[in-house]
């Protein structure tokens, strides 16, 4: 065949491949061009207004953004470039996102009977918290839980019942940063972060299991070190990016590991809670299936799941992924949050020494403060909003909602399966929201009581709606006591050695990037 003949017979189907090939890459081009990126142009209907938001890159989406540790501040400035404070449209993969920066919006999402369900992804999966308050399906189980969980865990005459024991283990982390500042005569310094996170474990580990640890080096005991190995590295489980939650084909391979360490870290947990669960057991049948007197009162939340009525009670199974959710959610916040108020009161000599003052008027020195100083302590407790505020320990409200059936958010069509989040610090760091957002003023809580608990959603740290932290009114008066124990007991003030730096970290919580190292000097004996 001649080279005429050749490129007569070839060119019209090499034309036609060119031609197919060029419109599949413009079809491409033009799915990933869509508003929210490549999940929302494989769902949308001409019917329906776009959301604005990134296209991000092909196929991937933001993946990026979720594998940084900005990824809330990152997230707010997308949402201001897209003019898409309200809600901004994004893909991650194949997994449909909705994000809202907007108090209203928020608030319509998180009150929403639509998005009553949670994305349980496969680390979530995997640690069984399906089958725990926080991540368990909208229904009779769910709701099972949550009335048992306000009633014998969180109610207000629960929460003052262990008022003492957390008023005990304040002064022993007073007492703990004594000895350390002791102990570091050179520098005169402390790093606090240890010490907050072991009362913080002590504190839960009471009202769940009963049982505490002594302070001192590390964990206290064997039980409390293998304890907080636990909960740790189930916090970095659930807190890492997980591809195959996005890439469906990528599940099978699990090329990060994440679902053989959730079973490896599963098996433990099942031995450890297992096991206390077993002891709660065996005193039943000493005491011949009875409470004793100072249990009813003040008895553990395992003495409380075996005490259920028949129609109520939990298998074991069950059982421990309750009791693990409670421990693993109740350690960190705690302890995240006061390390970032210490380091304000650090940053801010003046803020610190008003706090003192008030508590000086109200309590003294002669003895510590109490749960019932607490309402008399208004400037104590403006200071922990503001926090709250500047440092959300779940700036992304931790856990996202998933759109259980259609729906519509203001004037856009939301499909089924959608992810939606809210961008609390966002919200919290816009100035048409709060007035000089970037400045640490407490006082802005003394002009205007600002509800937190979720009905304002303009400061909402513990959510909204169904899905609202069922355990904040407990973690709020933690807060606020500890708080004013160690500044009753120490001024707070820079390290020779160490400045404060506020930068930020976002794992499952928002943490310090970098430890607190302070000095903390004695004010009362």
């Amino acid at each position: 065949m001649s080279s005429e003949h050749f490129y007569l017979f070839f060119s019209p189907v090499l034309s036609l491949e060119l031609f197919l090939c060029l419109l599949l890459f413009v079809a491409i081009f033009a799915f990933w061009l869509s508003p929210g990126g490549l999940a929302w142009a494989l769902s949308k209907t001409t019917r329906n207004a776009a959301i604005p938001g990134p296209s991000g890159l092909p196929l991937l989406g933001l993946v990026f953004v979720f594998t940084g540790s900005l990824t809330h501040r990152v997230l707010a400035k997308l949402a201001e470039a897209s003019k898409a404070k309200p809600l901004m449209a994004f893909s991650v993969g194949f997994t449909r996102f909705i994000i809202s920066s907007h108090p209203d919006t928020a608030k319509e999402i998180l009150n929403s009977s639509a998005f009553a369900d949670r994305p349980v992804k496969e680390s979530a999966y995997e640690l069984l918290f399906h089958k725990a308050m926080g991540f368990a399906p909208f229904g009779e189980y769910w709701r099972n839980l949550r009335r048992i969980s306000a009633t014998h865990l969180f109610s207000p005459k629960r929460i003052a019942s262990f008022g003492e024991f957390r008023a005990s283990i304040g002064r022993k982390m007073a007492e703990e940063i004594r000895v350390l500042m002791g102990r570091n005569n050179v520098n005169g310094e402390v790093e606090v972060r240890k010490v907050l996170h072991l009362g913080s474990l002590n504190n839960v580990m009471m009202s769940v299991f009963g049982r505490s640890y002594e302070f001192g080096e590390r964990c206290g005991s064997y039980e409390g070190c293998e304890l907080e190995g636990l909960v740790s590295e189930g916090y970095e489980l659930l807190g890492v990016f997980n591809w195959s939650d996005h890439f469906p084909l990528l599940g099978w391979l699990d090329l990060q590991g994440v679902r053989k360490r959730c079973r490896i870290l599963v098996a433990k947990v099942n031995v450890f809670v297992g096991r206390i669960i077993e002891e709660h057991r065996a005193k039943r049948v000493e005491n011949n299936g009875i409470l004793t007197k100072g249990d009813e009162g003040s008895g553990d939340f395992v003495d409380v799941l075996l005490h259920l009525e028949k129609e109520n009670r939990l298998s074991d199974s069950d059982m421990i992924a309750v009791l693990w959710e409670m421990i693993f959610r109740g350690t960190d916040t705690v302890a995240i949050l006061l390390e970032w108020i210490l380091a304000r009161m650090v940053l801010h000599p003046d803020i610190q020494a008003k706090a003192q003052s008030e508590i000086d008027t109200i309590v003294g020195r002669n003895r510590s403060v109490s749960d019932s100083d607490l309402p008399n302590l208004p400037y104590l407790q403006a200071i922990v909003k503001e926090t709250l505020r500047m440092h959300p320990p779940g700036p992304l409200l931790s856990w996202a909602r998933l759109a259980i059936h259609d729906t519509h958010v203001g004037r856009h069509f939301i499909p089924a399966g959608t992810t939606a989040i809210v961008n609390m610090w966002a919200i919290t760091h816009d100035e048409k929201v709060w007035s000089e957002p970037g400045e640490f003023k407490p006082e802005r809580f003394m002009q205007e009581d600002v509800a937190i608990m979720g009905s304002d959603l303009r400061l909402a740290p513990f959510g909204s709606g169904r899905r609202v932290c069922p355990g904040k009114a407990m973690g709020i008066s933690t807060v606020e006591l500890w708080l004013a124990q160690l500044l009753q007991s120490f001024k707070w003030m820079p390290s020779g050695n160490h400045g404060v730096n506020l930068s930020e970290m976002l794992k499952l919580s928002l943490e310090m990037k970098h430890s607190l190292v302070c000095r903390a000097v004695p004010r009362i004996a």
